[in-house]
């Protein structure tokens, strides 16, 4: 029975201690534009004039060498609507601007608009939830200007060291 316990010891408590600390902390995602799960002014959409809210984030731990933003609404009627996609942004960024006009260094991803940059709520019908997701990476990901969600999230596989969501509603004012 001592083997057996020693055993256990030996080889399952590192197991537990490596699956315990791959898990990702908490980031703190917020918003001058908007509180979360509160209503997006229309400035930020389609029904006005679609520039990007003000983002900010709490800093990453120890390790953080980049951060990446996605935004994206699971309520659209075909898939999921990627909205917005930053990636390789600075550890020492914790804030993006009104109206961005550009994070020095970072690169920004393709959206389902079929460009980089912002592009605002505009859901069909029915109130959408949008979800500004935050990740602290421990990598720049080896990736170029204008990937897409996909390409960034298999590349952030195994490097997020903490992530936030905040989420902000619209339902369009047509």
């Amino acid at each position: 029975m001592r083997t057996f316990l020693l055993w256990a010891a030996v080889f399952l408590l590192p197991l537990f201690i490596n699956s315990t600390a791959m898990k990702p902390s908490n980031l703190t995602v917020s918003s001058t534009s908007f509180v979360h799960n509160g209503n997006i002014p229309s400035k930020y959409t389609c029904d006005g004039i679609n520039i990007s809210p003000q983002i900010s984030w709490s800093a990453g731990p120890q390790g953080t060498k980049s951060y990446a933003l996605i935004c994206d609404d699971p309520d659209a009627p075909m898939k999921t609507w990627v909205h917005w996609l930053i990636f390789n942004i600075p550890a020492t960024v914790h804030s993006i601007p009104e109206n961005d006009a550009g994070i020095e260094e970072a690169l920004y991803g393709t959206t389902d608009f079929r460009r980089t940059g912002y592009g605002g709520p505009c859901p069909p019908s029915g109130t959408h939830h949008y979800h500004f997701k935050v990740y602290a990476l421990d990598i720049d990901l080896p990736l170029k200007s204008g990937a897409g969600k996909a390409d960034m999230e298999k590349a952030m596989q195994g490097h997020i060291l903490a992530q936030g969501d905040l989420i902000g509603l619209y339902i369009r004012q047509k």
